[in-house]
């Protein structure tokens, strides 16, 4: 599937999607476009990010570089084996995965059944996480009805005794799957559902499409490394890029320290606003490119929620 099926969706949810020499851009609003698809590491010149500043009003700019454009401070999560068996995995998740199969099942599910029931475990894996919900059930509904009818999405889940325990939305583009959004409810992590469910839909990717490779997402701009770790004990690897942010020349004078240390301290000071986390990591990617040996921009924020 092209970028420009994945275009479609996020344009459908009312997202700007603008085409440029070296990537797409998505912006969910507040002026900050992120680059895609995901995988692609892009150099783009000075005259495209002055396009996108000028004629779409960007305030700033989220993209991956190839590590040598840099020193090497991010990654994405991948897998790019050209198969996936339990002899991929370390023995905590050999253990896990097949404790998971054996209290769950997992298969494809519809949209329509996603939409109708997966609500309830968005609620309670963004409360087990301790983020602040800014989305409604009508927001829930709208992102995944857009995606019905477009070739290479599917929904997954781990289900126990008929109840959806966890989900798994994937997406395939760029002969790479994307492993889009997953929940778990809390009643059921005991279960190893999680274990189970991206065991099973890892190797269906592999097996069944045979894409060039899985990603799991990039380094979070607002979370802790050991949020990843489920992701590399299930075989992922972490793959070196250069995570880059650019914020509008007019911009400049409020990113320097002062501006990172107030926006720092709001976001410590409200935790659960991911608004004012992914603001403040942000910041800290940009001023990582000026003064890289600064040892305050080397990690993120306390975060007490779960993975």
């Amino acid at each position: 599937m092209t970028p420009e099926v994945y275009s479609e969706w996020l344009r459908r949810q009312g997202h700007k999607v603008v085409r440029t020499e070296s990537s797409y851009w998505h912006s969910e609003g507040f002026g900050v476009y992120q680059a895609f698809p995901y995988h692609w590491l892009i150099a783009p010149p000075k005259r495209e990010l002055s396009d996108l500043f000028s004629r779409h009003w960007a305030v700033a700019l989220r993209y991956s570089a190839p590590p040598d454009a840099g020193d090497t401070d991010s990654y994405h999560a991948v897998y790019t084996g050209t198969d996936y068996d339990f002899e991929m995995l370390g023995s905590w998740a050999r253990k896990n995965v097949r404790r998971g199969l054996r209290n769950c099942s997992v298969s494809r599910i519809s949209f329509d059944r996603y939409v109708d029931e997966g609500w309830d475990l968005r609620v309670d894996t963004l409360s087990r996480q301790g983020r602040h919900m800014n989305e409604s059930r009508q927001d829930f509904r709208r992102r995944y009805t857009a995606a019905t009818d477009l070739e290479g999405f599917e929904v997954w889940a781990a289900e126990v005794q008929g109840r959806l325990a966890a989900t798994l939305v994937t997406f395939r583009m760029d002969g790479w799957g994307y492993m889009l959004y997953q929940q778990c409810h809390r009643d059921f992590l005991r279960e190893h559902v999680n274990n189970a469910l991206g065991f099973v839909v890892t190797q269906d990717l592999i097996r069944n499409h045979h894409v060039r490779g899985v990603f799991y997402g990039m380094k979070s701009l607002d979370a802790p490394a050991s949020v990843d770790e489920f992701k590399f004990r299930m075989g992922y690897e972490a793959k070196p890029v250069r995570q880059r942010v650019n914020f509008h020349p007019y911009l400049s004078p409020l990113v320097g320290s002062f501006g990172y240390r107030i926006s720092r301290s709001l976001a410590i000071a409200r935790p659960t606003s991911r608004l004012l986390a992914k603001a403040e990591g942000m910041m800290r990617v940009s001023l990582a490119e000026v003064n890289p040996r600064r040892k305050d921009l080397e990690c993120g924020l306390p975060n007490p929620g779960k993975p």
